[in-house]
């Protein structure tokens, strides 16, 4: 339990850390990417109104041609006006430095309403063929967005009276710029986590110091007044035996001797309840046939069972082995069953099963029962009764169910309860 404690703190804490660092690992690329995108869309917006103003095709090219210029030919000097940037005015949002204007690389294609490109302008660009630029430009005019990334190019397009304008700027450097500081921030991020994590788990065991004390001296008082009770119980229960040779027909003597053994079963399950939070309650274990486990507790559940009227039902496969306690699984399928007998009504019915379901063992008790005022989420909480009138009748604790579930967690699996069928059904799966 206490190890479970600890490893749950390691985890709420490393869980707590690993949200805050990736809401600011990812808040910061974000940030980043939305910066350098406006950017790059505030270049595109004030290159496209200077491109509208101008005609598109190549002045070497007719405005329908999209082939290549010879190798061998020069490319064409920059038309009267064709400057990207003006050096009296600043370009863009704030300004940009007079030097970006040689810095730029970018070529616009133009296509008709059908989506097919009809020119093409490549005087600021030549990494990118006539070819290759009509059909990014194609590409782009048959989608449904405006702005986006293609290819390493940010392209903004925009409708003209017969069909679309489509610039492209490169943007290789912007993106390589973002995917850098992506893997930097995210390395950062791992190694921080990872140290973070080595710190937690060093000084986790001091934050919790407190409380595993304070648990341990719950279970020595337990053990303690186990014993301590243990002795004046005993003695009580001798004297209500030879009080009842004289007196046989005493309701008072039984109801003493009925008493004295509730008492004497409500310490043994404290004490074992106290046993079973230790980190290691089953030392010894070993191989066992849990189908035979569960056959030894089953068959003196059927007398008893037809003894109180219950319709009974087992099913039991063969060949299924655990590793574990046999001892404590026969008491958590024997807790169930008790159980299973104390709450279903007459002619009420109980059903056992032991399976091997998708590799794991799985045990199932099932019982008829008015779930009125039942809540199946504290079943398992220790000295809950659905109905504490009954407590008299049963004769039960109320931390048997408890006891079942510390022992399947014990072996390393889980007991659940859930409602169907006019009653409720116990599973534990290992």
């Amino acid at each position: 339990m206490l190890k479970k404690m600890h490893w749950r703190f390691i985890a709420s804490a490393m869980a707590a850390i690993t949200a805050v660092v990736l809401v600011l690992v990812g808040g910061m690329n974000l940030w980043n990417y939305h910066i350098t995108t406006q950017r790059q869309d505030d270049i595109l917006a004030e290159l496209m109104t200077r491109q509208e103003d101008q005609t598109v095709p190549s002045p070497n090219l007719p405005s329908d041609s999209l082939a290549d210029p010879p190798e061998d030919q020069e490319p064409p000097p920059d038309r009267e006006g064709r400057e990207p940037f003006r050096d009296d005015a600043p370009f863009g949002r704030g300004g940009h430095s007079p030097e970006l204007r040689y810095m730029l690389r970018y070529f616009a294609v133009t296509c008709d309403a059908s989506g097919t490109a009809v020119g093409t302008d490549r005087e600021f660009i030549a990494s990118v063929t006539s070819q290759e630029a009509a059909q990014w430009g194609e590409r782009v005019a048959r989608s449904g967005g405006t702005t986006g990334y293609l290819n390493g190019y940010r392209y903004l397009k925009r409708a003209t009276g017969d069909g679309w304008t489509i610039l492209f700027l490169n943007s290789e450097r912007e993106i390589q710029a973002m995917l850098t500081l992506l893997a930097v921030s995210s390395a950062v991020a791992v190694i921080s986590l990872l140290v973070v994590f080595v710190l937690v788990v060093l000084f986790s065991r001091r934050a919790i110091a407190p409380y595993v004390r304070n648990i341990e001296m719950q279970k020595q008082f337990i053990t303690d007044a186990g014993h301590e009770l243990k002795t004046p119980l005993t003695a009580i229960s001798a004297s209500a035996d030879v009080l009842a040779m004289d007196a046989p027909d005493s309701e008072w003597v039984a109801s003493i001797q009925t008493e004295c053994a509730r008492m004497s079963k409500l310490v043994s399950d404290l004490v074992t309840l106290s046993r079973l939070d230790e980190e290691q309650p089953f030392p010894e274990r070993a191989d066992f046939s849990l189908s035979d486990a569960v056959w030894e507790i089953a068959e003196p559940a059927q007398t008893l069972a037809k003894a109180r009227q219950r319709t009974y039902e087992q099913t039991i496969q063969d060949g299924i082995v655990l590793h574990g306690d046999k001892g404590a699984i026969q008491q958590m399928v024997s807790i169930l069953l008790d159980n299973a007998m104390k709450y279903s009504a007459e002619r009420g019915r109980i059903r056992l099963s032991l399976s091997r379901v998708k590799g794991r063992a799985q045990i199932q008790v099932f019982n008829t029962c008015d779930l009125s005022g039942v809540e199946i989420d504290r079943l398992f909480d220790r000295f809950y009764r659905p109905d504490a009138s009954r407590s008299s009748h049963t004769g039960g604790t109320g931390i048997g169910l408890s006891i079942a579930r510390s022992i399947a967690q014990a072996h390393g699996g889980s007991l659940t309860a859930q409602t169907g069928d006019g009653g409720i059904t116990f599973t534990a799966r290992f």
